[in-house]
């Protein structure tokens, strides 16, 4: 039986707000959204309350979560709603003799002003490496599972997130259509493919939903993706970012110590403007830039093996050059790869001693050393 808009309502009936009053007549619900056995809602309060309503937040996903038929349920927590008069404040209440609920809290360190002092690590993950890029369709999401298989294939345990929410490429680029299944503590279990451990919000929605979130949504599903995930032991979690310079980025930085950060560009002019972008974002959030990946460096005939260099050539070395980051390497433009992703079979899995393969890994063993001195300077 699918899970209706009601149940979820006649459940969160029962979980009260910082204010004592049931959730269904706080007037901050939005639209409960119900996609066959998943579930998303917004809880939109005002800013100053934020910090205060986040323990309500985890209380409606777990008591949602419990509705029999429910498999996974995101709610994201955002200051969106205008001071209303008919409700008063917790700051107006407390002027009034009634305790903060803030008071009643545990004390949290008041050292810790930035947003970096959330980070917390996943456990059994020894590290974490983003593979970004400015703008889309430079390949991206082709180059992080392929540079995930590289990992592998040089012995390491490995994970791949696809935390692109809005366009997740993951399922099709790996051809996985099942559906992942939870744990007894409600834990989401990853799927196993090509030795990887792949999680990605395309395993919980159809292929052809829109994903229509505002920026806390998205905060919230990647949270999710990184916290509620039974991830096992891994030597290294790939994620696949969403393009741009956005809250994606900022919740994956300030939520878990990202080891560095990988920026895939295309040669030409606009995209390795966007390729700044990126990399200026991860400089200011203190993550190490591991260098820059050239995609779509040149074309390869497959019939000829002639070249040409359709979006221009060197582009990307010597931005990272000019920078002071590493040039990790150039990826041609090629029907294979391009074959190979849309059957979901990645070139480095299924031609493995093939040229392009040996590209990926040798970009990925340049990013195990950097892993290996990134792990080093933190000792």
């Amino acid at each position: 039986m699918n899970v209706t808009p009601q149940q979820v309502l006649d459940r969160l009936a029962g979980v009260l707000s910082p204010h004592g009053v049931a959730l269904t007549v706080a007037n901050v619900l939005s639209e409960i959204a119900v996609n066959g056995d998943k579930v998303f809602f917004s809880i939109n309060v005002e800013a100053p309350e934020i910090k205060v309503w986040e323990e309500v937040r985890a209380n409606a996903e777990a008591a949602v979560r419990a509705i029999p038929g429910v498999s996974v349920a995101m709610v994201a927590l955002t200051a969106e709603r205008k001071p209303d008069s008919t409700t008063p404040s917790l700051s107006s209440r407390s002027e009034r003799g009634i305790p903060h609920v803030s008071t009643r809290r545990s004390p949290q360190n008041p050292a810790s002003t930035s947003p970096m002092a959330r980070q917390a690590d996943i456990p059994g993950v020894a590290a974490i490496v983003a593979v970004a890029s400015g703008k889309g369709g430079v390949g991206k999401s082709t180059t992080a599972l392929n540079l995930a298989l590289g990992l592998r294939d040089l012995g390491l345990r490995v994970g791949l997130l696809d935390a692109d929410i809005y366009g997740p490429s993951i399922p099709r680029l790996t051809g996985i259509r099942e559906k992942p299944q939870l744990t007894d503590d409600k834990k989401i279990v990853p799927i196993g493919r090509f030795g990887l451990t792949i999680m990605s919000v395309g395993f919980l929605i159809e292929e052809e939903s829109a994903m229509i979130w505002r920026g806390p949504m998205v905060a919230s599903a990647i949270r999710q993706m990184l916290r509620d995930v039974a991830w096992g032991q891994l030597d290294v979690l790939v994620v696949d970012m969403p393009p741009g310079t956005g809250d994606a980025q900022l919740t994956l930085a300030q939520n878990v110590p990202l080891k560095g950060a990988v920026i895939i560009s295309t040669p030409q002019d606009l995209s390795l403007i966007d390729a700044r972008r990126g990399l200026a974002m991860f400089r200011k959030v203190n993550v190490p830039v591991f260098g820059i990946i050239e995609n779509m460096s040149f074309f390869q005939c497959p019939h000829c093996g002639g070249r040409s260099d359709i979006f221009g050539h060197g582009g990307a070395r010597h931005e990272a050059e000019r920078l002071g980051v590493p040039f990790l390497g150039e990826i041609p433009l090629h029907m294979s790869i391009r074959e190979t992703s849309d059957s979901g079979h990645p070139v480095v899995e299924s031609q493995p001693d093939g040229s392009h393969a040996a590209i990926y890994r040798a970009i990925a063993e340049n990013i195990r050393d950097r892993l290996h001195d990134a792990v080093a300077v933190a000792r």
